[in-house]
């Protein structure tokens, strides 16, 4: 089953501004990331499939179930990790995420266990009786992280769950989310802006732009294996070039790789006679893959020119 599923979704605003136009799109189990520039519909869409929202027009479902009908159902299910700062900051983490699991249904002293058990899992646990405003950034984004989770969600919605964390704060965050989808069986869906990160750790991506659906395929599709053979050797690349130059290949530079087409079987062969009669250092020689936002880029500019 489908955990998020869309037919024509449209949401306007006043008539006039168009935040989703006729948007249909399905998304499977696993760690979905849903990409975008800011203002392409992301915080929209989700809001309408939490039931927060109305569409203008067309129909959602999250699990099955009708978020316009039932956005109850739809919130007892699903944990949300809002993008902004929204948490008290005189309360302990353990007190906000008690009472976020109360909220979501959860008796009283089951409610305090879940809180403890999810603040265990994202690195809290010894931290958990501090008030969150004297929290660094990164550990207000996990406590925001761990009430998504308190009350044991089959789907995660995360709103920009890296926004104003330092490198250091992207790449733990990341690493739990994919833990999360992974250990836990919990769906997620990331919703960034940032393509190279959500690239990382999804299963697959679905691209918006300006409210329209750009592309939605899961990752090994999106990063097949290209025509071209990338080659790296730690010293005399531009030997190397010129040699393989001389021997007819078509090559390109992108930094310190070579780049050549994979136009015949002998190829690969001709390439490694090459490096061995200059005795030069080998570091890799493979098919190269697709970056996902090459693939983005080049929708788009097929849009543009079409």
């Amino acid at each position: 089953m489908t955990v998020l599923a869309t037919q024509s979704l449209t949401k306007t605003y006043g008539g006039r501004v168009t935040a989703l136009a006729d948007l249909t799109v399905a998304v499977e189990p696993g760690i979905v990331g849903l990409v975008g520039a800011n203002g392409a519909g992301k915080s929209t869409f989700i809001k309408i499939m939490l039931g927060l929202l109305p569409p203008t027009s067309g129909s959602a479902r999250v699990l099955g179930i009708d978020p316009v009908t039932d956005p109850a159902a739809v919130r007892t299910r699903v944990g949300y990790m809002p993008e902004h700062d929204c948490l008290p900051p005189d309360l302990s983490a353990a007190e906000f995420v008690t009472h976020m699991g109360r909220i979501g249904g959860l008796p009283k002293t089951a409610a305090r266990e879940r809180a403890s058990e999810a603040l265990r899992h994202v690195g809290l646990y010894e931290e958990r009786y501090r008030q969150i405003g004297g929290y660094s950034t990164g550990m207000k984004q996990r406590v925001k992280l761990a009430q998504a989770l308190v009350h044991d969600p089959d789907l995660l919605l995360l709103d920009e769950p890296t926004n104003g964390l330092d490198p250091a704060g992207r790449e733990a965050m990341l690493t739990l989310i994919h833990r999360i989808g992974t250990e836990f069986g919990i769906s997620v869906v990331v919703c960034s802006h940032l393509l190279g990160e959500v690239e990382r750790i999804c299963d697959a991506l679905v691209a918006i732009e300006g409210g329209r659906l750009l592309r939605s395929a899961n990752m090994a599709t999106m990063t097949s294996a290209t025509d071209v053979l990338s080659i790296e050797v730690s010293e005399g690349t531009e030997e190397l070039a010129a040699r393989l130059t001389e021997l007819r290949l078509r090559v390109s530079r992108e930094g310190r790789l070579l780049l050549v087409p994979l136009e015949a079987e002998q190829t690969y062969d001709l390439i490694l006679t090459a490096v061995a009669d200059l005795d030069l250092p080998l570091h890799r020689l493979d098919q190269r893959r697709h970056r996902v936002a090459e693939l983005f880029a080049s929708k788009e500019a097929a849009s543009v020119n079409g």
